[in-house]
């Protein structure tokens, strides 16, 4: 049986801006409901003959290939794809049409061979067919209409945080998928994002999409050598020019190390937009740097508290700051008096809840202090190369359960770019592009003068670096 669906919007956004993100028909996943995941096979930018696997969403949490070939482009008015799926094929024709210099007219056509139908049954499917049809050019809509404001904390969000079992259910990726917007539409050229840790899990998912999205690219982290691979992996997702792409080698558990890639920053980049502190280690051992810093505390707070100092003067009004912490942090209180595990018997997981908790209380007090914009996120359960390492039996119990890297990324990249967020400066704990609560056990949620305590150490311990 054979079947056309044609469907249509009018979108507030220029024609150019509208065929940019559409070009990539990998982005399919984030606005058509009925994909579960896709990607781009042929490495560079999209071109005629790119290839794409799509997996469709089937009942019973199942899911369907279809390999789609890029077979016109013609910018920016038109994109031709041919999906084949075996037996079930599709000939998919998206049409650009300006309406005005901030409108645009997209029309949908998907030519549908189902081999498998006989036409005398196809009144049977057709209303299913329409219904898929509808839904995806209403995600479509969605992702290319940006809200007003971002979204506020739930009822129902405050209560399953302090019911902490509820909460933690939704950190899995069945909270990710969800969500009712996972795109990531508005374009980032002529912008500079400086990332670290960007060669594997988190840092590399939102690397590639910020590129996409056209960004340049500062990746700091401390092995040249993956540095060279994730910077070959960024372009082959995006298609970017090398030249986006700076790469600055340092170790983040020496501050020294830290302050000198500032430098090197500084030396470079006129204008910061967004800074994400993505790195993160957890040890299982206690070990104290050559600084006399226990390392967890670090890589962890010292370091990304430090590079937002030094790269201060980069920094503007719309720059952002997005810190990258951890939901162990609700299990964890500051330790004031002993922040660097010296009285107590090392717990690795401990150690790194509480330096992430102080980077969140560190980036609060900045949010309410400073010009630039500061947020503060967590990704949830996300299964990386850093998790697995780390937490091998979490990884292990939890692997059916956890989000992928680019899931447990979303959250930070619409930080860096969502215009809802722009002047933002309330302190909040995002996750799943919602503000949460950020204390939720008894015990774990410090008080001002603990809070000014930890300033105080902090501004002492760093000043030999600003």
């Amino acid at each position: 049986m054979k079947y056309t669906l044609n469907e249509h919007i009018v979108v507030n956004r220029s024609i150019d801006a509208c065929f940019a993100y559409l070009k990539d028909f990998s982005t399919i996943e984030q606005w058509d409901p009925g994909v579960y995941r896709s990607r781009k096979l042929t490495a560079g930018p999209p071109s005629t003959d790119t290839k794409y696997e799509i997996l469709l969403k089937l009942p019973g949490n199942k899911h369907a290939a279809m390999q789609y070939t890029q077979i016109a482009i013609n910018e920016p008015h038109q994109l031709i794809l041919h999906g084949d799926g075996g037996s079930f094929k599709a000939l998919d024709t998206i049409s650009f049409t300006t309406v005005d210099a901030n409108r645009t007219r997209i029309d949908y056509t998907a030519e549908l061979d189902l081999a498998w139908l006989s036409p005398a049954f196809g009144w049977t499917i057709k209303p299913f067919l329409n219904r898929i049809g509808k839904n995806a050019i209403k995600g479509l809509n969605a992702a290319l209409t940006n809200p007003s404001a971002p979204s506020r904390r739930r009822l129902k969000d405050t209560i399953y945080d302090k019911l902490i079992v509820p909460g933690t259910l939704g950190f899995g990726k069945r909270g990710y998928l969800s969500l009712p917007r996972k795109s990531h539409t508005n374009r980032m050229d002529g912008k500079v994002v400086v990332i670290t840790g960007p060669t594997a899990g988190l840092g590399l998912a939102a690397a590639c999409e910020l590129t996409r999205l056209g960004a340049t690219l500062v990746l700091l982290g401390r092995d040249r050598q993956k540095l060279d691979s994730a910077a070959e992996q960024i372009q082959a997702f995006s298609g970017c020019s090398q030249g986006v792409l700076h790469i600055i080698e340092a170790d983040l558990s020496s501050l020294q190390a830290t302050e000198k890639a500032a430098k090197q920053i500084l030396h470079t980049q006129p204008h910061i937009h967004v800074l994400i502190n993505n790195a993160g280690a957890l040890f299982a051992e206690r070990e104290e740097t050559k600084e006399g810093f226990e390392r967890a505390l670090a890589v962890n707070f010292l370091a990304p508290v430090l590079l937002n100092k030094l790269l201060q003067a980069r920094l503007k009004n719309d720059s952002r700051i997005v810190n990258v912490v951890s939901g162990g942090l609700y299990f964890q209180g500051l330790k004031i008096d002993d922040l660097q595990f010296r009285k107590e018997t090392y717990d690795g997981s401990k150690a790194y809840a509480r330096a992430k908790r102080a980077l969140l209380y560190l980036s609060q007090d900045s949010a309410a202090n400073h010009t630039a914009c500061y947020y503060t996120m967590h990704p949830g359960w996300a299964a990386t190369p850093g998790v697995a390492k780390s937490l091998p039996a979490f990884n292990k119990k939890l692997q059916n359960y956890m989000r992928d890297s680019r899931m447990g990324a979303d959250t930070m990249i619409w930080l860096a770019t969502a215009p809802e967020l722009k002047d933002y400066k309330t302190p909040q704990l995002w996750f799943d592009r919602r503000p949460h609560t950020c204390d939720v056990l008894p015990g774990t949620k410090s008080k001002p003068e603990e809070l000014q305590r930890l300033k105080n150490w902090t501004t002492a311990t760093l000043s030999p670096f600003v």
